[in-house]
């Protein structure tokens, strides 16, 4: 039987579409699983989830996992969100990128991929092994669609699972909600890929860098009040001067994933996070606007009021950067449609 044969051609069908059944099936059984998880843990009043080898995870992210669909008439059902006119992330989303485009600048979509999803083996009964294929359908569903709207969205799940075990350490905090110092490497790395060809005519400059061990209060870890467990202990790398910088050509925008091992005190470490890998890769201080909270509305209410300290603030603006964690898509206060700047 040659490959032309017909009848191996009906063989290869029967065999994409066996595989293709089976990759349903394993994405049912993730989010089936995440529901699972979610649920036991807020009928027991838990918000952390205790998983295997030292990894923790917040049942609020494994919710969202479990919610199924979130945009269109599937988020009246699975939102968090009061306002019924907040709870689709999609015209939101829509309407900053169309508010940019009309300002000849680039939004750039970088959630935050949770870390269930690219440590699924290590949650709780798993054994050693990640569920088959990629355990958020929902989320490449909603990223094709947002770039079928021109939208450019840059997909770090991934790229953060094949870099699990990374040799300088995981791309997550175990005790924390947060990607580690490593993951904001990566992610600077590849968001420059993106960036870097839209800046013209920048002078760059070098950074002196180094890496630290650090040990930090990871918020997971406070929730537990257990003072006998153990700290985490993680590596940073540490960049000198490449402080925020208002006038820069490229703005990150979003959630406490900038300024985590940034912005100090609770954020675990001054000069390390996103922000500071930005600078390092593009060659130039990026400006930073993020919030403790919400990336979704209050992030850009923020920049919003920083256009009415400086009209001219979009000037010498080309790229922004939305970063923020997936799981805000439905636990979120909301996704308000905020303009740009006052009219």
């Amino acid at each position: 039987m040659t490959l032309n044969d017909p009848m191996n051609f009906k063989i290869n069908i029967a065999i994409a579409i066996l595989a293709a059944a089976g990759m349903v099936r394993g994405e049912e059984a993730a989010i089936t699983e995440f529901k699972r998880l979610a649920e036991k843990a807020s009928l027991q009043g838990e918000t952390v989830i205790e998983g295997q080898d030292g990894w923790y995870f917040f049942m609020p992210e494994l919710r969202h996992l479990g919610a199924g669909p979130f945009w269109g008439e599937d988020a009246f059902l699975v939102s968090r969100a009061q306002r019924e006119d907040a709870m689709d992330p999609l015209p939101a989303i829509l309407a900053f990128h169309e508010a940019l485009e009309a300002r000849d600048v680039q939004l750039i979509l970088a959630p935050v991929p949770p870390k269930a999803v690219v440590y699924d083996h290590k949650l709780p009964g798993r054994d050693d092994s990640s569920f088959a294929g990629r355990p958020d359908p929902h989320h490449q569903a909603f990223y094709d669609l947002l770039r079928s709207e021109g939208i450019t969205v840059l997909d770090l799940t991934q790229t953060f699972r094949d870099g699990i075990d990374h040799e300088r350490g995981p791309l997550y905090c175990l005790q924390d909600t947060h990607w580690s110092g490593v993951a904001c490497v990566i992610a600077a790395e590849t968001i420059a890929e993106k960036v870097a060809p839209l800046l013209t005519d920048m002078e760059r400059q070098e950074f002196d860098t180094k890496w630290r061990s650090i040990e930090i209060t990871g918020d997971l870890w406070r929730m537990l009040d257990e003072p006998s467990l153990a700290k985490e202990e993680l590596p940073v790398r540490a960049v000198t001067g490449a402080a925020p910088d208002p006038d820069s050509p490229v703005l990150l925008l979003g959630d406490s994933h900038t300024l985590v091992f940034q912005a100090g005190g609770d954020m675990h470490y001054s000069g390390a996070g996103l922000a500071d890998q930005l600078a390092v890769t593009l060659g130039v201080p990026v400006d930073l606007i993020g919030v403790r909270g919400s990336g979704a509305t209050p992030a850009r209410i923020n920049l919003f009021r920083r256009t009415q300290r400086n009209p001219d603030y979009w000037d010498n603006k080309q790229v922004v950067i939305w970063v923020f964690a997936a799981r805000e898509f439905t636990e979120s206060d909301g996704w308000r449609i905020v303009p740009i700047a006052r009219d």
